[in-house]
């Protein structure tokens, strides 16, 4: 788990830094992939929750960050409808499980997991179409509380999210 872990992690500061190095021409390439130089825009509606837990703006951080990420790495337009890419999802978990068992019976470890599922569609390429579930969690310790730890653990909850659905719509990983 902390391989596939620290995999995310070098993906992420691979994405980050080439960035920079993405022409403006409208084709964007990131690892062999293209996304169509005829996509302009990109709407992402409003994400709403389903989970039993989860602060109640979650739906709200979740939209915002994916927008941001689109206008930050793509020259697509974000636009309210009618875009040329839509997203829009719930987020349908946010979990609190106790994992990594000790001697005693007890739970070394806590994990909250959050899931989401993402609908997409790309109106220039319908076969890009998909409805999938992505998921993310992170530990903290058994001897802390999730209040203690949840300002800390969602916003990188949120950040994983965001880049493993950015990656399948705009980087077709």
């Amino acid at each position: 788990m902390k391989r596939k872990r620290i995999l995310r992690y070098i993906s992420l500061f691979f994405i980050l830094h080439s960035s920079f190095f993405i022409s403006s021409c409208g084709v964007y390439s990131f690892n062999s992939a293209k996304l169509d130089p005829n996509i302009k825009t990109v709407q992402v509606s409003t994400f709403t929750l389903s989970a039993a837990g989860g602060q109640a703006n979650l739906p709200l951080q979740l939209t915002e960050r994916l927008k941001e990420y689109y206008q930050r790495y793509t020259n697509l337009k974000v636009v309210p409808n009618n875009g040329d890419l839509v997203l829009d999802g719930t987020i349908t978990g946010y979990e609190l499980t106790a994992v990594a068992p000790t001697a005693n019976d007890q739970a070394g470890q806590n994990r909250l997991t959050m899931t989401v599922q993402v609908r997409f569609s790309n109106n220039k390429d319908d076969t890009k179409n998909f409805d999938q579930a992505f998921s993310f969690y992170q530990d903290f310790p058994q001897n802390q509380t999730l209040t203690q730890n949840e300002a800390r653990l969602v916003p990188r909850l949120l950040d994983q999210l965001v880049l493993d659905i950015f990656n399948k719509t705009a980087a077709d990983w």
